[in-house]
Parts: structure tokens; C-alpha cells; sequence
């Protein structure tokens, strides 16, 4: 342990050279009749060009209100903090800060700058319009195109993300397409204007294994040639194992681990995290037990837990002498670029992880 500050905001942080996108202390928060809702409750990281960012964790834990609030595509609560969401915090996307923005100039960088692959393509794509004339509208939005050209681009990008005979299917509406082709045209629809950022929401929800693996090779492959940034939300760990550079764990609206990809994989230092890797099934090993699920479900974001969010669920919370339960974990660093938010030293963690954990992953 080096230092108490969490990461990635220091002096060294703010004063180096800015990151292509820079969230600084996100929170997100919704006023509703039970409570305060504190969807996202102060989250930073950092995101270049050509990296891939995976944002992991269970369902409520934050991740798609993150990706909306990058968007811009939370509505603002009015001055009483009632009917939409409440955000303080900063984030810079290519010098551009946009959570104090106009909505004016949010509608103008999405599409063009920012955009996002949303989790069902089916409610996505409006119902009623060709799929074509979608990803063309897209387009005209951004570039002073005809029809015609925009038709032709449309065409093009169907052509890229694999969509057989492009310029027949143009004209398809978005039920004749089957579920791993409406999400190829989402892809196309978000790669139209050549954005320097896509978030993927759950992008393979609901999509067999193999074609899966297509949409995230495709992804890959985009991102490659477009060099465009690029953020995968998703509660799976297996979608973003050989994708992402980078993993940020979350868990009740914070971040509780973050590193590089591989390391998070073969030297998690969260028990949240290690609750994650026992869940996946393996098909390199033989099955000769259950997988071991995390106990318990994900809190409240209402009414979360005292000290340690996870502590209720954590199997090793009783070896912090009440820590847990009164005091909030900070996100410090393993190594300058290994931070998780835990009370159990770095020593104890390696040594639950190697001896209990290790063997049964």
C-alpha cells in the first residue's frame, strides 16, 4: 500500500496529459418517493483511443446509467432535484467537458463523436421504418448528404458488419432481420459517422454462443480499423476476458476494482471479483463440482449498506474487526495500475486468493 488516495484523481492525475476520455468523481443520482437513488456514486477512470474499457458486474450495479450519463441521454431534474437525474462530477471527452453541456451540444457530438450500441436491438430500431432508412438518417444527421449518398453509406456499412446481400436487406424492416443481424445493424448504425468513442450495453444479450463470438470479433475488428475507443458494459466476464485492455469493476454504483485485463483475471484482489470468476463455468477443466454463486443479492442503491457495500455478502468481512461494517474501502492501488477497494491488506488477500480461491477457479 502506497497511498489512501483513490484512484485515478491526484494531483499527478489532473496535471498529466488528458486522456481521451476522463470521468472525474461520476455520480448520478435520482430523487424518487422511497428515497435517493444513488444509481452511480462517484466513479473515475480514463479511456485513450484504439483501448477497450470493460465495465463489469451484476445487474443494478451502476453500469448502464454510467454509459447513458456519457451519452448524455439522462434528463435533468428540475431545480426542486424531482423528474430526471441529479449529476455532479466532470466528464471530458477530447477536452470537452459534458456533463455541465447544453443539450445542444450533446445532440451534436452523438452520432458523430459518441455512440452506442444499446442492449436490445429489437426495441432500439423503431419498428416502423426500414432498417436502412434508420442508419441513412443517422448519417444526414451529421454530414450534408442526400438521400441517395446517405442510402449508399447505409448500404456500405451493412456490407461491412457482415449483413448479407446489403443492398436488398437495406430495405428490410427490422423484424425481417433475425436477432445477431439486428445487432450488426445497430453496429452499423452507431459506426456510420466514423464516432471516436462506441459503447456496447450488453451488446451479445440474448445471442447464442457462436454468433456471440462474431459480434464481439466484429467489435474488434471496427475498433482496429475506426481507432475509436470503445466501453463494453456487461455483466459477463467471459465477453470482455481477451477484448479489454482494461476492467473496471462495479458494485452499488462504485467502482471496487480496476487494472488491466489480464491481471484482474489472474490476480483479482477483490472477493466481489473473485465471486465473479467462481460463477463462470470452464470449459478447460473437467466439471467436477457446482460453481459457487456469490450469496445474497446486489443491495439497494436506496438503502446501501453501511461501511463496505458487499460486506453483507462477503464471506471474509469478519477478518476486518468491524471495519466492514462502519467504514467505506477506498480504491488503492496494488500496483500503479492494480486498485482495488478493500479493508483486507494486500498480503491477505493474496494468500485467500491463492489458497482458497485459486483451486476452485
Amino acid at each position: 500500500m502506497t497511498t489512501d488516495q483513490e484512484f485515478p484523481i491526484s494531483e499527478s492525475t489532473l496535471e498529466g496529459p488528458a486522456a481521451f476520455l476522463d470521468v472525474r468523481d461520476l455520480k448520478v443520482h435520482f430523487q424518487t418517493d422511497d428515497g435517493l437513488v444513488k444509481s452511480v456514486d462517484g466513479i473515475n477512470f480514463k479511456l485513450e483511443r484504439g483501448q477497450t474499457l470493460g465495465i463489469v458486474g451484476e445487474s443494478g450495479s451502476g453500469k448502464s446509467v454510467t454509459s447513458l450519463s456519457l451519452m448524455g441521454l439522462h434528463k435533468r431534474a428540475n431545480k426542486r432535484g424531482r423528474g430526471g437525474a441529479l449529476m455532479s462530477g466532470e466528464i471530458w471527452l477530447d477536452g470537452q467537458e459534458l456533463v455541465h453541456a447544453d443539450a445542444a451540444e450533446l445532440r451534436a457530438l452523438r452520432g458523430e463523436k459518441v455512440a452506442m450500441v444499446f442492449q436490445d436491438p429489437l426495441s432500439s430500431l423503431h419498428p416502423y421504418y426500414k432498417v436502412g432508412d434508420q442508419i441513412a438518417e443517422a448519417y444526414r444527421v451529421h454530414h450534408k448528404a442526400s438521400k441517395s449518398e446517405a442510402r449508399q453509406r447505409a448500404i456500405q456499412m451493412l456490407d461491412r458488419v457482415g449483413i448479407p446481400q446489403p443492398t436488398s436487406r437495406v430495405d428490410d424492416y427490422p423484424h425481417q432481420f433475425s436477432g445477431g443481424m439486428r445487432q450488426r445493424a445497430m453496429i452499423a448504425m452507431a459506426l456510420v459517422c466514423d464516432p471516436q468513442l462506441m459503447i456496447a450495453d450488453e451488446p451479445t444479450t440474448a445471442l447464442d454462443v457462436t454468433v456471440q463470438a462474431q459480434i464481439l470479433d466484429l467489435m474488434r475488428d471496427l475498433q482496429q480499423e475506426f481507432n475509436s475507443a470503445l466501453i463494453i458494459i456487461t455483466h459477463d466476464l467471459g465477453v470482455v476476458a481477451e477484448l479489454a485492455d482494461n476492467i473496471m469493476v462495479m458494485y452499488a454504483g462504485k467502482a471496487i476494482e480496476y487494472g488491466p485485463a489480464k491481471t484482474v483475471f489472474t490476480e483479482p484482489q477483490h472477493p466481489y471479483t473473485w465471486g465473479l470468476l467462481g460463477s463462470m463455468p470452464r470449459l478447460d477443466r473437467p466439471v467436477l463440482e457446482r460453481l459457487l454463486p456469490i450469496p445474497g443479492t446486489p443491495p439497494s442503491l436506496i438503502n446501501v449498506p453501511s461501511g463496505c457495500p458487499f460486506h453483507p455478502r462477503c464471506a471474509f468481512a469478519v477478518r476486518n474487526h468491524g471495519r466492514s461494517e462502519t467504514e467505506v474501502p477506498q480504491l488503492r492501488p496494488v500496483d500503479p495500475r492494480h486498485l482495488v477497494a478493500c479493508h483486507m491488506s494486500s498480503a491477505d488477500r493474496k494468500q485467500i486468493f491463492n489458497e482458497e480461491i485459486r483451486p476452485h477457479l
